[in-house]
């Protein structure tokens, strides 16, 4: 079942890509005591992802955090050296890069997808949140195929009107 406005997130464990390699975390450590707006892809390096998904927080990372937020998070079911060199490459020391490279995360919140018809097996699927402190403050699912309700722009109005 997908989790709900209002509902803590499950306690998994992630790893946050950093400059000194993996650094291994768990979901509750990581959102503990902090207002998070995170957003999951299908996969780093893709094109949807790498064109627009990423770049779209990268641009509006200050206008978030002008609206409350405390820290903006990518996560994806990818390794964590893989999750640092999309960062490295198209990312910035705004967003902090979290793998979910067995995918626990995305299924204990009820959110993969089968994306086996391009080789990729379980994935996440792509929507953003707003965490505070481990609760979940809004959730945005786009439909299959689709990207407009996990933007940042899309965010940043659900911030601006609540």
């Amino acid at each position: 079942m997908t989790i709900q406005i209002g509902e803590r997130l499950p306690d998994v464990p992630l790893s946050a890509a950093g400059l000194d390699g993996p650094q291994p975390t768990t979901s509750a450590e990581y959102f503990q005591g902090k207002r998070v707006a995170l957003f999951a892809v299908p996969g780093a390096f893709t094109p949807t992802c790498s064109a627009r998904h990423l770049p779209s927080y990268v641009d509006k990372a200050q206008d978030l955090k002008a609206q409350g937020i405390d820290e903006i998070a990518c996560i994806s079911v990818n390794d964590p050296f893989v999750m640092a060199a999309w960062n490295a490459r198209d990312g910035s020391q705004d967003i902090t890069m979290l793998a979910d490279g067995n995918g626990a995360f995305a299924q204990a919140i009820g959110l993969t997808m089968d994306g086996s018809k391009f080789g990729m097996g379980d994935r996440s699927q792509r929507y953003s949140m707003i965490v505070d402190d481990g609760v979940v403050e809004q959730l945005n699912v786009e439909a299959p195929g689709e990207y407009r309700a996990s933007s940042a722009e899309y965010m940043l109005d659900q911030l601006a009107t609540a």
